[in-house]
């Protein structure tokens, strides 16, 4: 059941991977960057999906991506208690970045860009990152999660 969604997960590390998304950093872009556009990723795709989907697949999903997550932790190196306290601190991360675009459909673009700002204040092209995900939304709201599932989906 779990290979069902490796096309998710790896959807999502294809989409952290655009160059686009790291082009204005201050800074080089590091791996706790990309984790950080790979969870914003995630919350988008829950947050649209959230409410015309089964529950029940939805969280299959969320624990096969962080289980994903976590063994790509564990494959940088770190060791099993600095992993459990990385988990944690994405895990709070990624529950503050669901709360903050909970109300994304209904905000101005100021609003739009202090959230991202919040998430990623490496960033000088907030205005770019925000019509990225604002895009992103809308192309997850045109197809569904079953195409998602089968990876027919591409960007």
């Amino acid at each position: 059941m779990d290979k069902n969604y490796i096309n998710i997960y790896n959807n999502l590390v294809q989409l952290t991977r655009n160059k686009d998304l790291y082009k204005d950093f201050k800074n080089q872009d590091t791996f706790s960057d990309r984790l950080i556009f790979f969870l914003l990723h995630f919350a988008f795709f829950l947050k649209v999906y959230k409410e015309n989907n089964d529950k029940k697949i939805l969280q299959e999903i969320y624990d096969f991506t962080f289980r994903q997550v976590e063994l790509s932790i564990r494959e940088i190196g770190y060791g099993d208690q600095s992993i459990n306290k990385k988990m944690k601190d994405y895990l709070n991360l990624f529950y503050g970045m669901i709360d903050k675009i909970h109300s994304w459909d209904e905000l101005d673009i100021e609003s739009r860009n202090s959230i991202l700002v919040n998430f990623l204040d490496n960033s000088s092209n907030i205005e770019y990152l925000v019509n990225y995900f604002e895009n992103y939304r809308l192309n997850l709201k045109n197809n569904t999660l079953n195409s998602y599932i089968k990876g027919v989906v591409k960007h």
